[in-house]
């Protein structure tokens, strides 16, 4: 049996002319980190018409398989992107999961109980599965170049943005740009260059978390122990992985010692217990303690940070890599509106605000599954095991259980957004995600919804009323942005998006470049819609 680190992919250091130049050479954009949140950023930059630099200090990708859950909102972006269709085909899709007590199931849940969805609820897949993909996406564009094993060691702030010095194994040499953005993890190099210190909580329990390889008639399920027969007094959760690969996580308390954790002769035995078998290779562990932290301002003048390097929570939900992908999204079609003079500067206040939402209640709720799952007090213990107790039997008391709730996307408080002036029920929320629905497109073809908008300006979403749809386009072509006639250019057939979005004829919605609802209105006028353009794509509020 191994941990030996698994090397996917390699990549070829290759010098730069950039490294010949007296002076820095210019870019206008420079990401450093290539990671999933890195990648996504450069590659949606680049769908947006902005070439991006992206610097990593690595060779590689591969070692350890990270993250492994892909949410809904993540991999709606990704298929966006061009990428996702052979991430959830290698994936192992899931959408319910269990929580048990000791041997007993206290009680299960779906994620995705609403069909008619293109994307699953979530996949798992190994972090460099999804490298690999975001890395064949930027290959097939050809316009986001990639310098492995240059690594970032000084930054220089300017107003007009940064300058860089970079190390490579050719010695060092410096680069200058409008934009840095800092996608380099949770140990971010770039923001202890900048002196930048997190706010929040670091938590002191360690978890052993581990991958094995095992042939196993388990269901594609999360499966969720508390006090198990295996390892009594603590927690342990289970998830398949594709390749007959298994993540397992095991609780060790805040006393263990990390370095004779990582002991085989400690590990193997933990796992024989909780499996009751031998039959497995142990591919991949780590020995881990979390911290539930963020920045306190995400952009520093023309220096931004996204992902780990501005936020960081527990693992449990899911939620580090998805929010940072959903940061990489957000920052993406604002960037580019600045940098093509469509927006002002000021819409890039969205970003931290937004995203700043996101972290916290990211953070909130990866606060609030640690203390469930490690009570520090006898108290929160006792609060704890009573709650799973009665989950078993009330209904009402599985709300207070609390494994990890899954990652879902961020309802924004936006100034982007126009305030609500009428009732609208379904699920369509203001200042979230549109829902996706299965619709058919002029030639009958079936199509999903959210393939139909435009991710470069905004999308007016029109249900037709026989009377004022050539009014509702003349209006979106006049301002550069795209129309969607419900009647016309599309047709609801199985009626599951006007249940999501209450539609009536004549209701009007304003949808964002990244799919996020901006404003929605029951009759169409002209004028309103323009103000609710320009609000969600500008930042710019009419008469303010």
């Amino acid at each position: 049996m191994t941990a030996d680190k698994k090397i996917v992919e390699q990549f070829a250091y290759q010098r730069h002319e950039d490294q010949d130049a007296r002076e820095p050479t210019h870019h206008r954009v420079i990401v450093v980190g290539a990671g999933p949140v890195g990648m996504a950023l450069a590659l949606d930059l680049a769908s947006h018409g902005v070439e991006a630099v992206v610097l990593d200090d690595a060779d590689r990708i591969g070692e350890g398989s990270r993250g492994i859950c892909w949410s809904k909102r993540t991999l709606e972006i990704f298929d966006r992107l061009g990428v996702a269709g052979p991430m959830v085909e290698k994936g192992v899709v899931w959408q319910k999961g269990k929580v048990f007590l000791a041997d007993t199931q206290v009680y299960d849940f779906d994620l995705l109980p609403e069909g008619g969805q293109n994307m699953p609820a979530f996949i798992n897949l190994q972090q460099y599965y999804v490298e690999q993909e975001l890395i064949r996406g930027i290959e097939r564009r050809g316009d986001v170049e990639i310098r492995w094993r240059n690594r970032v060691c000084g930054i220089t702030r300017r107003s007009d943005g940064a300058v860089i010095t970079i190390d490579t194994p050719d010695g060092p040499y410096r680069l200058s740009c409008e934009w840095l953005l800092c996608c380099d993890g949770a140990r971010s190099p770039c923001r202890e260059m900048l002196g930048l210190g997190f706010k929040g909580e670091a938590f002191q329990d360690r978890f052993l978390i581990a991958d094995v390889k095992m042939t196993a008639a388990f269901p594609t399920e999360r499966w969720f122990w508390f006090d198990p027969p295996f390892h009594e007094g603590q927690s342990a959760l289970l998830h398949k992985q594709p390749d007959d690969v298994w993540r397992i996580d095991l609780q060790l308390g805040p006393e263990a010692d990390a370095e004779a954790e990582k002991s085989p002769d400690r590990v193997i035995p933990r796992i024989e217990r909780m499996l009751g078998h031998k039959n497995f290779e142990l591919e991949w562990m780590s020995i881990y303690t979390f911290q539930c932290r963020r920045l306190e301002r995400f952009m520093h003048n023309r220096v931004i940070f996204a992902g780990d390097a501005a936020h960081q929570v527990s693992p449990f939900g899911a939620r580090g890599a998805n929010s940072g992908v959903q940061d990489a999204e957000n920052l993406a079609w604002k960037l580019a509106a600045v940098l093509s003079g469509a927006a002002p500067a000021s819409l890039l206040e969205s970003y931290e605000i937004e995203r700043g939402q996101a972290a916290d209640e990211n953070i909130r709720h990866s606060t609030r599954s640690t203390d469930f799952i490690a009570p520090r007090t006898a108290t929160e213990r006792h609060f704890r095991n009573a709650a799973l107790k009665l989950a078993g039997e009330a209904g009402f008391a599985r709300a207070f259980v609390n494994s990890g709730r899954l990652s879902t996307a961020t309802v924004y408080d936006t100034p982007l957004s126009t305030p609500d002036c009428e009732n609208f029920g379904g699920t369509a929320k203001l200042g979230a995600p549109i829902p996706d629905a299965p619709i058919s497109n002029r030639d009958g073809e079936a199509v999903w919804l959210l393939r139909q908008l435009s991710h470069i300006g905004a999308t007016v979403l029109y249900w037709d009323d026989g009377e004022r749809s050539n009014e509702v386009r003349a209006l979106a072509g006049s301002m550069g942005r795209t129309a969607l006639v419900a009647g016309q250019d599309f047709t609801d057939a199985r009626a599951l998006l006007a249940a999501r979005l209450d539609a009536k004829p004549g209701s009007t919605w304003v949808i964002r470049p990244d799919q996020h609802l901006a404003a929605r209105f029951r009759e169409f006028d002209a004028e309103t819609v323009a103000g609710a353009i320009r609000r969600a794509t500008t930042g710019i509020v009419h008469g303010v």
